[in-house]
């Protein structure tokens, strides 16, 4: 980071705005053109998704190159977190419309279908049959022919002392090794740095590894999808997003440990090093919430 510039950086006029205009909207269309049967949207959905890869690591390229330079005065560092903070606080306030589903749901929804507080018997004309016990493991799914509903039936829950424990364990771990690597990037330990980093990298993974299994297992053997209910939805789509983010994360942190590899960070400019790991806290802080309030209660 240069002390040299006294006024704030303007990068040069960039074409990475219109490719990523570009590269989501054809996502969108072949991801609607897949979900609609037709085998061409993957094609198209493939494009996209290349074209995203190709925007971000020429972007993080640009900007990797002008930090290199010297192009960043303190100002500018300091407009970076504050835009970081401001991403992580949007992150929390998305899953906390998740977890708020799924509290709606569990306290509220439930009892009511199942009659509490009702001054009239419209539960029972609603689901004569529900039981109000979380989770719902029948939902109906549909009406038939002669007006007999079909029910979805989940097996059993993915117990929490298992898979689920494991990752809560690889994640704290994580948390701690990229902590050690970032006190060894203080202390000038380049090695203690990358080994620590590579650790992290390899942890991330392991959890997707085994949140891949997990939902395997519970696919097909346990009848848990996203389409089983509201249990169903909720549980997918807050570990589905969270699982996403560790994937994404890991990513970014591999992409940091080549970067150490190469020398380019200092005991004095490495935010890229600490955005990342804010990222991989907020990460952790998340699955301990989902630990508790989708696994174990």
């Amino acid at each position: 980071m240069s002390e040299s510039h006294s006024a704030y950086f303007i990068p040069e006029p960039s074409r990475w705005p219109i490719v990523g205009t570009l590269a989501l909207f054809v996502s969108f269309i072949g991801g609607a053109i897949m979900l609609n049967g037709s085998g061409f949207g993957t094609f198209i959905l493939g494009l996209g998704a290349g074209a995203i890869i190709y925007l971000f690591s020429g972007w993080f390229s640009d900007v990797i190159c002008e930090s290199i330079r010297g192009s960043y005065n303190r100002q500018v560092d300091t407009s970076f977190r504050w835009g970081m903070s401001w991403f992580i606080f949007s992150e929390v306030m998305f899953f906390a419309a998740f977890f708020g589903a799924l509290f709606y749901a569990r306290i509220y929804s439930v009892p009511w279908i199942g009659g509490e507080g009702a001054k009239l018997p419209t539960h029972e004309f609603l689901w004569p049959m529900f039981e109000a016990i979380w989770p719902l493991m029948t939902t109906p799914d549909a009406t038939i022919e002669g007006g007999t509903t079909a029910y979805n039936q989940i097996k059993e829950v993915i117990p929490a002392w298992g898979v689920p424990a494991v990752n809560t364990l690889i994640l704290l771990s994580s948390g701690v090794t990229v902590t050690l690597a970032h006190w060894s990037l203080k202390k000038n330990n380049r090695k203690g740095l990358c080994w620590w980093l590579f650790a992290t990298v390899v942890l991330g993974f392991l959890f997707v590894t085994l949140q891949a299994t997990e939902y395997a297992h519970a696919y097909h053997e346990l009848g848990l999808k996203l389409s089983s209910g509201i249990y169903g939805s909720t549980f997918f789509m807050l570990t589905g997003f969270h699982g996403f983010h560790v994937t994404m994360g890991a990513t970014m942190l591999t992409v940091i440990l080549a970067r150490s590899i190469k020398g380019h960070f200092t005991h004095e400019n490495h935010f890229a090093f600490e955005a990342v790991a804010w990222y991989w806290h907020f990460v952790d802080v998340v699955w301990l919430g989902l630990f508790i309030f989708v696994y174990w209660l």
